[in-house]
This record gives structure tokens, sequence and C-alpha cells, in this order.
């Protein structure tokens, strides 16, 4: 398959499916130029962006290995994660919502998902999707995965937000957050705050130099609602991708403190 385009009316912008030049069986989605997801066909299991090999990490905590789940992923992109939990755990039950119809078209038509998938796609703002999913049995897993640097969408970067969303989680089901943000991490300080008034146990997990702060990249904010597993820190930071850092407890209120100016 040559590389395509398709033009997404709701941003106005065109997004491009193109062949991966240094790994076979895989492909690029990139968004008005930017690089956006990647996924590996040959091999869904196998997740090439840190910060999604990451929130795939902690994927794999939430139940037995091979388990089926119930997954929940706000923003689709091309669906990485969904075929991660496709390969790793056969037979889970996945809904994915996205906001560009184009996009979610795109995707399945030019990526199909793996035989045996069972996933529903709902087109439309992530917080006014949440209601649809009220009544129903709780997620085990809800990814986050839209806010893609300091300027995040007010309605759903606050508290309300996690609450309504942590509402849909089972018992042990886990929330997680793909923060990416600026030096400083504005964004990243406003919602582990905003998350930490909403569930028991939260932690950050990122490539250990950007909790200096002097760097942008991305955070993965995990919540439960129970204490924070201490567990699942050692095995996350010996997961990598290394060098790694999981703050939870006493030494996540370096990040829970939001600057002035931001209203979390």
């Amino acid at each position: 398959m040559a590389a395509s385009s398709r033009f997404l009316r709701t941003s106005g912008v065109h997004a491009t499916i193109e062949p991966d030049r240094w790994r076979e069986g895989a492909w690029v989605l990139s968004i008005d130029g930017a690089e956006q997801s990647h996924v590996n066909l040959a091999a869904p299991e196998d997740v090439f962006y840190e910060y999604l090999r990451r929130i795939a990490n902690v994927v794999d905590l939430a139940a037995p290995a091979g388990e089926p789940i119930r997954a929940l992923h706000l923003g689709a992109g091309a669906l990485t994660l969904a075929r991660y939990i496709q390969a790793t755990r056969p037979g889970s039950v996945q809904h994915a919502v996205e906001l560009e119809r184009e996009l979610l078209d795109f995707v399945l038509a030019q990526l199909p998902l793996p035989e045996g998938s069972v996933l529903a796609t709902h087109i439309g703002d992530a917080r006014e999707a949440l209601a649809g999913f009220n009544g129903g049995p709780g997620f085990d897993v809800i990814i986050l995965d839209i806010f893609s640097g300091p300027e995040a969408p007010e309605h759903i970067a606050c508290e309300d937000f996690y609450r309504e969303a942590a509402a849909l989680l089972a018992d042990d089901g886990v929330l997680l957050v793909n923060v990416g943000d600026e030096p400083g991490f504005t964004l990243v300080r406003s919602q582990t705050a905003a998350l930490r008034r909403v569930l028991d146990g939260v932690a950050a997990y990122g490539e250990s130099s950007l909790f200096s702060g002097r760097y942008p990249g991305n955070i993965i904010l995990a919540g439960v609602q129970r204490p924070w597993p201490a567990a699942w820190s050692t095995q996350l930071t010996a997961r990598g991708p290394h060098p790694a850092t999981v703050l939870a407890g006493v030494d996540l209120d370096q990040l829970a403190d939001p600057p002035q100016g931001r209203r979390p």
C-alpha cells in the first residue's frame, strides 16, 4: 500500500498514512504534517512511540496477563493501543471516541484492525460521549490521549471531567492520561492536582529527565480508586523505556501544586 491522504473537515487539516521506512509492515499517521501515531500491522504488540509504550505497560498491569478487559479510548488516532490490547488480550471489548469522523474512517480503511477485534467507534466530543456509557459495566481501562500541548480543552482538562470518567471505572479499573507539555509543566501540574482530588491512588510515569521540568515531553498520569500499588511503581520502572521514573504518594507532591494563573 502506498501513502494516502484524507482531508479532515472538523479541524480543516490533512491526515496522511505512509509506510515507515525503517520497519517493514509498520505505518505512520501524521496530521497536519506532524507525526501522530505509529502502527505495526505485522506485530501490533510492538508499540514504537515511547509514551504509548508506557501506557501499554500500565495496561499490562490492569488485569492478569492475557485476560480480556473492557477498554475505553478517548482520542482514537491510529488505534495503536486498541490493536495492542487485542493482540495481548484477545476477546477484549473496546470502545473508541474520536472527534474527527473522517479520521476514524480513514484509519480503519487503510489500516484494518486485527481479525477478531471487538471495537465500537463513537464520533463526538470525549466528555459528551461519557454520558452514553453510564449504566453499563465498568471499564478496566480508560485512556485519555487528547492533550497535544500546553493548551488543552478546558472542559476536559478539569476535575469534573475526571470525576465523570472515574465513575465509569470498574472497582479495580485504571484511568490513564497522556499529558504532553512544555518546560515548566503547567498542564502536567494542573492535571496531576485535579486527578488527585478524584482518585485515591495517582502516579506520574515518564522519562526520568522530564521530572526536572526543564524539557518538553509526555508524562503519563495513572489513577486508581485505591492506594497506588507500590509494586506497580517497581514494575513500571523496570519495564522502561529507560531511564524511567514513577512518582506516587508524597513523591508526587512536586507535581501536584499548579502554578498561579491556571485553574485545574
